[in-house]
C-alpha cells in the first residue's frame, strides 16, 4: 500500500476473536487502532497485549459510534485511507490491499468488500434471513440513489480522505452500513464494490438477534428514507 493507511477495528466483547483478527492484519505493516466499545470482557487487554493502541469508549455506542470515533482519529492524524476490519474474525485480510488499491487508483471514494458481487461464490454468505434483508436493502438503496450495491450491510470497507472527513462529522449510529452509503451518495462520493471472501463469526455473538430482524429492517428502512430526504443538507468536505 502506497498510502498512509489506518485499520479501524471496532470491538464489543470480542475477546474470543480479537487476537486472531489483529494477527491477520499485522503482517501488512499498517497502523491499527482498536475502538473498544464499552466491552465488559478482556477485549481491551487482549488488544493491548498485541501491541495495538486502544480507544476506550466509556459506554457501548454501537458499531456506528465506534466507527465514527475511528474516523475522527483518522482525520485528526492525516490518514489517506481508513479501512473497517471487524474484530469478530469475519473479514479476510487477504483483500485489504485490493480495497486500498481501488482508492489509490482513484476509482472511488469508498470501496466495499462484497460477498455478492457478480460471479462471487466464495466463502461464508450469511443466513437465509439475512440474505433476504441484504437484497431488500440493495433494492431500496438502488431505488433512492440508482447505485447498484450488492452487499449494503458489509462493514468491510475502505474510505479515502473525503469519505473520512464526511464520516468523522456525520455517521449513523444504529446499524450504519446501509444508511452510510446513502449519506455518501448524497455528498457526491463514488462507491465501488470488490468481490471478497468472508468467514463465519469466529467467536462471540452478533449484535442483531433473530427476533430483532423485523425491527432492524424497519429502522434501517426509515433511516434510509430520512437520509434521502436530507439530501440538500450537505456537509462541507
Amino acid at each position: 500500500m502506497r498510502s498512509k493507511v489506518l485499520i479501524i477495528m471496532p470491538a464489543y466483547n470480542e475477546s474470543e476473536s480479537i487476537v486472531g483478527a489483529i494477527s491477520a492484519v499485522q503482517p501488512l505493516n499498517v497502523d491499527i487502532i482498536v475502538v473498544n466499545d464499552g466491552s465488559t470482557d478482556t477485549t481491551s487487554e487482549d488488544a493491548r497485549r498485541c501491541g495495538i493502541p486502544v480507544l476506550e469508549l466509556p459506554v457501548n455506542l454501537g458499531v456506528g459510534g465506534a466507527m465514527q470515533t475511528g474516523y475522527r482519529y483518522a482525520r485528526t492524524r492525516g490518514y489517506d485511507i481508513a479501512i473497517q476490519f471487524d474484530a469478530d474474525g469475519q473479514h479476510n485480510a487477504d483483500y485489504l490491499r485490493e480495497l486500498a488499491a481501488v482508492l489509490e487508483e482513484g476509482k472511488a471514494d469508498i470501496a466495499i468488500g462484497s460477498r455478492y458481487a457478480e460471479g462471487n461464490q466464495r466463502g461464508f454468505r450469511s443466513t437465509i434471513m439475512r440474505r433476504i434483508g441484504i437484497r431488500f436493502f440493495a433494492w431500496l438503496i438502488r431505488m433512492f440513489t440508482r447505485e447498484r450495491i450488492t452487499d449494503p450491510t458489509s462493514g468491510f470497507r475502505a474510505a479515502n480522505r473525503k469519505a473520512i472527513s464526511l464520516f468523522a462529522q456525520s455517521y449513523p449510529h444504529d446499524y450504519p452500513e446501509p444508511e452510510s452509503l446513502v449519506l455518501a451518495h448524497n455528498h457526491g462520493l463514488c462507491i465501488h464494490e470488490v468481490p471478497v471472501e468472508m468467514f463465519g463469526r469466529q467467536g462471540g455473538s452478533s449484535t442483531i438477534k433473530l427476533l430483532d430482524t423485523v425491527l432492524y429492517m424497519v429502522k434501517v428502512t426509515t433511516a434510509i428514507i430520512l437520509e434521502t430526504m436530507r439530501r440538500k443538507n450537505r456537509i462541507r468536505l
